[in-house]
C-alpha cells in the first residue's frame, strides 16, 4: 500500500494549472482598494465642481462681438427688451405734470398790513393837503396814463386835494380807520390763504406749469393743489380787484393798491425736498417701455458682423430660454457634462498608469494637479469676457507648468482635455478649440528644457505667432471675412500669449517648490561650484570632491545617452557624498599614505561607517534647503546594495571563529531605498564603476568594459534597477556610454623620445 501523493495525469495536471489573472481582472480587483477608491472619489469630486463651476446645466451663450454668423440668427422663445427712447419720453411725460412744492409764510403779508397801517396813520394825522408829507402822499398816486391828455397844473392840484380829503376822511377816526383796515385784511385775505409768488421756478427740470402744491410751513400733510395763475404776484390785478370791492371806492382802492404793489412779498417758497419726492414717486410710478420679440423674428443677419446691439439681444434671448427649461433636461444635461469629464478623467487614469505612475501614487500630486485643473477653467471662463478673451492665458500657464513639472506628453493630454473642458463652458466651436490646442501645443513643444529665465519670454514669443497665424487661419476655415475683426482677434491671442510667458516667468520660482521640481535654472545655480556645501567637500574630502566632479561628468553623458536629464544627475553627483565631509577619513579616497581607520574596527563597525554618510549626507542637504530630488540622489545612489568588503571580512572572520555564528546579510546593506527613478539609477552605476575603475592595474578598454558590464549585472541580479524604470535596452546604453567615458579617463597617451619619468 502506498502512503506518498498520487500520481496526476496530464489531464488533470492541465486543468489545476492557474493563469495569472488578465490586466482588466487586475484593475476591477484594485478598485476595492481603500487609496483607489480615495482617488476615484477625488476625480468624481473635481467632475462636480466643474459642472458647478461652469454651469454645466445649462447650455452657454456662444456668440461674441464681431463674429460673423453664416446665416440668420432667429428668436427661439419670447422675450422682451428695455425700449430707453419710449420710456425715456414717458419719464418726461410724467415729469411734466408733477406740481411743485411751495411752504407758505404768511407772515410777510401781515407785516405788509401793519406797515400800511402806520403809514396810513400819518396821512390821518395831518389836517389839510398843505400839512402832508409829499412824499409819503406820493407812495400812494397811481400810476399815470401816459396816454391821457395833459392837464391844467391848477385843475391836477384841485384834484389831487379832492382826492386827499377822500382818502383822509376815510381812515381818520377810530371807526374809519378800523373800517379800513378791515377792507385792506379782507382783501388780502384770500392771498394769505394761498400765497403769492413772483415767478415760477424751474430747477427740477419742466414741472407743471399750471398747478402747484401748497401748505402752511411746518405742516407739509396739509397739502393744498392751487392754481399758479391765482398766486402769480404779475400785476396784481386781482388784489386790485379785491381791493376795489372791499373799499366801494376806485379811487381809494386805486391808492391803496399803488402803494401795495411794489412791496407785496412772495410769500411761497419751493420745497425742493418735497419736490423731488413727488418727482421721484411720479417717475417710480411709470413702467418702462418694451420691445416684444417674437420666435421666429430674426435678432442677427447673415454676413453682418454682431455688434453690442446685436449681442444684448442674443443675451437676452438667450436668458428667456434658460428661463423656460426644466429640471428634467437640466439634470441630464449636468449628467452628461460629469460624466463626460470623468471619461477623460478615465483616459488620463490609463495613460497615468502606464507611463506616469508617480502622479497616481502620490495623492498629493493628483490633487495639487486636480486644483490646478479647477483653477485653469475658473479663470478661463472669468477671462473670456468680449472686453478681454484672454481664456487662453489660464491654459498656456497650465500646460506650461504640466511640461516643466512632469513631461511634454503629459502637457499634452492634460492641456487637451483642460481646453475641451473650457470649450464646453464657453459654448465654443471647434475652431476655438483647435486655436487653444493649437498655441498650447507651440507652447508645450519649446518646453523640452528650460536653461535660462528668457527661455520662457522667447516660448511666448513663438507662440504668440502661432497664435496669430493659427487664429486667421481657423477664422478662415470658419468662413469669416477678411478684415479688421480678424487682425484683431490674431493680434489679441499674440498678445495675450506673449503675456503668459511673462506671467510664468514671475511664476516658476513658485511652481518648483510646489510640484517638486528642478528645472534647468535651479540646476544651473545649484550646481555652481561656489555652494557652501562643496566648498566645504573640498576643504574636508579633496579627494571625495573630485571623485563626486568625475562621477558627475561620467553620469550626465550617460542620462543623456538614455533620454534621462543628464543635467540634473550631473548636480545630483556634485552632492551624493557630503556626507563623507564629516568622517573623511574613514574613506579610501581620503587616506593617502595614512594608515587604514578600518584595521582597528570590527567589519561591523566599519559597515555602520560607511553607511552613515547615506544619512549625514541627507541632514546636510536638509539643513542646507537643498531641494528633494537632490535629497533623494543621496539616499538611492547606492540603494540596498550590499557593503561587499567587509561583508567577506566579516564571513572570513566567521568561518575561522568556531564559536562564531553565521553573518546576517542584510546587517552589511545600505539602506536603501533603490533607485526610484532612472537618474538615480544611471548615478548608481556611474558612481560605482567610477570608483572600481581605480583599482584597475591596466585600465585597457576590453577590462574596462569587462567592469562595466559585471558591476552592471550584479546590481541587476540584485534587483537595484527594480524600481528605477530603466529597461534593459536603457541599462545597455547606460553601459555603453560609461564605458566610452571612462575610457576616455583612462586614454593612453604618446610617449616623446625626450619625455622623462617625474
Amino acid at each position: 500500500m502506498t502512503t506518498g501523493p498520487q500520481k496526476r495525469t496530464r489531464s488533470e495536471r492541465v486543468a489545476a494549472l492557474e493563469l495569472p489573472p488578465a490586466r482588466w481582472e487586475r484593475a476591477l480587483a484594485s478598485l476595492g482598494r481603500r487609496d483607489v477608491l480615495l482617488r476615484i472619489g477625488l476625480c468624481v469630486l473635481t467632475a462636480l465642481v466643474l459642472c458647478a463651476l461652469i454651469r454645466g446645466w445649462d447650455p452657454p451663450m456662444a456668440y461674441r462681438t464681431g463674429y460673423t454668423p453664416s446665416h440668420d440668427i432667429v428668436s427661439n422663445s419670447f422675450f422682451k427688451k428695455p425700449d430707453p427712447v419710449a420710456t425715456e419720453a414717458a419719464w418726461e411725460r410724467t415729469r411734466s405734470q408733477v406740481r411743485y412744492v411751495y411752504a407758505r409764510h404768511p407772515e410777510p403779508l401781515v407785516q405788509l398790513v401793519a406797515s400800511l397801517r402806520n403809514t396810513v396813520l400819518q396821512i390821518a394825522s395831518a389836517e389839510t393837503y398843505a400839512d402832508v408829507d409829499p412824499q409819503l402822499w406820493a407812495e400812494f398816486q397811481p400810476p399815470v396814463d401816459e396816454n391821457a391828455p395833459a392837464a391844467d397844473k391848477a385843475k391836477l392840484n384841485q384834484h389831487e386835494q379832492e382826492q386827499f380829503q377822500e382818502f383822509h376822511q376815510a381812515v381818520t377816526g377810530e371807526e374809519n380807520l378800523a373800517r379800513f383796515e378791515k377792507a385792506v385784511t379782507d382783501a388780502l385775505a384770500p392771498f394769505e390763504r394761498r400765497g403769492l409768488l413772483d415767478k415760477p421756478i424751474q430747477k427740477l427740470g419742466q414741472g407743471n406749469q399750471e398747478e402747484i402744491v401748497v401748505y402752511p410751513v411746518g405742516q407739509p400733510q396739509s397739502q393744498e393743489v392751487v392754481r399758479l395763475s391765482d398766486v402769480l404776484i404779475g400785476d396784481a390785478a386781482a388784489i386790485r380787484k379785491s381791493l376795489t370791492v372791499e373799499f366801494k371806492s376806485a379811487a381809494i382802492a386805486d391808492r391803496v393798491f399803488a402803494w401795495l404793489r411794489p412791496r407785496l412779498p412772495a410769500t411761497l417758497l419751493l420745497d425742493e425736498g418735497e419736490t423731488q419726492k413727488a418727482l421721484q414717486k411720479a417717475v417710480a410710478s411709470v413702467e418702462k417701455v418694451y420691445v416684444s420679440y417674437t420666435p421666429g423674428q430674426t435678432l442677427a443677419k447673415c454676413g453682418e458682423p454682431l455688434q453690442d446691439e446685436q449681442i444684448d439681444l442674443l443675451r437676452r434671448e438667450y436668458r428667456a430660454a434658460m428661463d423656460q427649461r426644466g429640471l428634467g433636461p437640466r439634470v441630464s444635461r449636468a449628467a452628461a457634462i460629469v460624466a463626460v469629464v470623468l471619461t477623460l478623467f478615465g483616459l488620463c487614469g490609463i495613460y497615468l498608469q502606464t507611463r506616469e505612475r508617480r502622479l497616481l501614487v502620490s495623492l498629493k500630486r493628483l490633487t495639487v494637479i486636480l486644483v490646478l485643473a479647477v483653477l485653469t477653467v475658473a479663470l478661463a471662463c472669468w477671462a473670456s469676457r468680449d472686453a478681454w478673451r484672454a481664456e487662453i492665458v489660464p491654459l498656456l500657464l497650465f500646460s506650461q507648468v504640466v511640461a516643466i513639472a512632469y513631461r511634454q506628453e503629459l502637457a499634452f493630454l492634460l492641456s487637451g482635455v483642460v481646453s475641451l473642458i473650457v470649450v464646453l463652458a464657453l459654448g465654443l466651436g471647434l475652431s476655438e478649440l483647435l486655436v487653444l490646442m493649437g498655441v498650447t501645443a507651440a507652447a508645450i513643444l519649446q518646453l523640452g528644457y528650460v536653461r535660462s529665465r528668457s527661455k520662457l519670454i522667447y516660448v511666448g514669443f513663438f507662440a504668440g505667432l502661432a497664435a496669430s497665424v493659427i487664429t486667421i487661419g481657423v477664422a478662415l476655415i470658419d468662413n469669416q471675412p477678411m478684415g479688421w475683426t480678424m487682425l484683431t482677434d490674431a493680434l489679441r491671442n499674440a498678445l495675450w500669449t506673449l503675456a503668459a510667458g511673462f506671467l510664468m516667468t514671475g511664476l516658476l520660482p513658485f511652481i518648483e517648490p510646489l510640484f517638486g521640481v528642478l528645472t534647468d535654472i535651479s540646476l544651473l545655480e545649484l550646481g555652481d561650484v561656489a555652494h557652501p556645501l562643496l566648498q566645504e567637500l573640498v576643504r574636508r574630502a579633496p579627494s571625495t570632491y573630485n571623485h563626486s566632479i568625475t562621477v558627475g561628468s561620467i553620469a550626465e553623458a550617460a542620462a543623456e545617452s538614455s533620454g534621462g536629464r543628464g543635467l540634473l544627475v550631473r548636480v545630483g553627483a556634485y552632492f551624493h557624498d557630503i556626507g563623507k565631509m564629516l568622517k573623511p577619513g574613514y574613506f579610501i579616497e581620503n587616506q593617502g599614505d595614512q594608515s587604514n581607520r578600518h584595521e582597528d574596527l570590527v567589519p561591523a563597525m566599519s559597515t555602520l561607517v560607511i553607511i552613515a554618510h547615506i544619512k549625514d549626507g541627507a541632514n546636510l542637504a536638509r539643513q542646507h534647503h537643498l531641494p528633494q530630488p537632490i535629497i533623494d540622489f543621496i539616499q538611492q545612489h547606492h540603494g540596498t546594495t550590499l557593503v561587499e568588503f567587509f561583508y567577506e571580512r566579516a564571513s572570513e572572520q566567521s568561518e575561522s571563529n568556531p564559536d562564531g555564528g553565521g553573518v546576517e546579510e542584510s546587517t552589511f546593506r545600505y539602506p536603501g531605498p533603490k533607485p526610484q527613478t532612472k537618474e538615480a539609477g544611471v548615478l548608481m552605476l556611474a558612481d560605482a564603476v567610477e570608483s572600481a575603475s581605480r583599482t584597475l592595474v591596466d585600465p585597457t578598454p576590453a577590462r574596462i568594459e569587462s567592469l562595466v558590464r559585471e558591476m552592471s549585472e550584479r546590481r541587476l541580479d540584485d534587483g537595484q534597477f527594480d524600481e528605477s524604470g530603466l529597461t534593459l535596452r536603457e541599462l545597455r546604453t547606460v553601459e555603453n556610454s560609461i564605458i566610452k567615458s571612462i575610457t576616455a579617463i583612462y586614454h593612453s597617451r604618446v610617449k616623446y623620445h625626450d619625455q622623462r619619468t617625474a
